[in-house]
C-alpha cells in the first residue's frame, strides 16, 4: 500500500506541476513586438505604417485630429488617374483635412507617375498590406479606386469603392460638418 500510495503522490505532484506551467504559459505576456490587434476597422489603418517615395515610414497615427480622405489607387487604374486632380482640389480647397493616396503599386511605377502628373497630394505606398487594409475597411472586391473618409476622431465615415462623381466629397464634407449621416456612396444629393 505504500508504493501505491507513493506513486499516487509522485503522479499527482507531476500534474500539479504541469498545471501550474501550463496556467503560467497561458496567462504569460505577449513579447514586445508582437503588432496590437485592432478592435475595429478603423483602428486598423490607424495602427498601420506605411513607406514613403523617400524611403521613410509614415505612421497614419499622426494624420489624427483632421477629417482625412484616404484614397487607395494605382498608376495602372484609369479611374484612378482621373480623379486624382478632382482630389487634390477638393482637398486645396479645404485645409481643415488631410488626405492619403495609399498606391497599391511599385515604388518606381509611382516615381515615374509623379513625373507625369505631379501631386501635391501625401503619397504612401500600400502593397499587399494595403490591399488588406482595404479589405478591412470595406472594399471586399479589392477594386479600385477606393476612397474612406474619416472623421476628426479617426472614426470611418463613409466609403466607396470606384470612382467619385462630381459633388461627391464636397457633399459628405458637408454632411460631416453638419452632424448629418454620410451620404449613400454614390448620391451628391442634387
Amino acid at each position: 500500500m505504500n508504493r501505491r500510495h507513493a506513486l499516487f503522490g509522485t503522479v499527482g505532484l507531476a500534474a500539479a506541476g504541469l498545471g501550474a506551467w501550463m496556467a503560467q504559459r497561458g496567462h504569460a505576456p505577449a513579447p514586445a513586438e508582437a503588432p496590437p490587434r485592432p478592435g475595429s476597422p478603423a483602428d486598423a489603418f490607424w495602427l498601420a505604417r506605411f513607406e514613403t517615395l523617400d524611403g521613410g515610414e509614415l505612421a497614419a497615427r499622426g494624420l489624427r485630429g483632421k477629417p482625412l480622405l484616404l484614397n487607395f489607387w494605382a498608376t495602372w487604374c484609369a479611374p484612378c488617374v482621373r480623379e486624382l486632380p478632382e482630389i487634390e482640389q477638393f482637398l486645396k480647397a479645404r485645409p481643415d483635412w488631410q488626405g492619403l493616396g495609399l498606391a497599391i503599386d511599385r515604388k518606381e511605377a509611382v516615381q515615374e507617375f509623379l513625373g507625369r502628373l505631379p501631386l501635391t497630394l501625401p503619397l504612401a505606398l500600400g502593397g499587399v498590406q494595403g490591399l488588406e487594409l482595404g479589405r478591412q475597411l470595406g472594399n471586399n472586391q479589392g477594386g479600385l479606386p477606393f476612397s474612406v473618409v474619416f472623421d476628426a476622431r479617426g472614426q470611418l465615415f463613409w466609403r466607396r469603392l470606384g470612382a467619385l462623381q462630381a459633388g461627391e466629397l464636397e457633399a459628405v464634407a458637408q454632411a460631416l460638418a453638419s452632424g448629418r449621416p454620410a451620404p449613400e456612396a454614390g448620391k451628391t444629393g442634387a
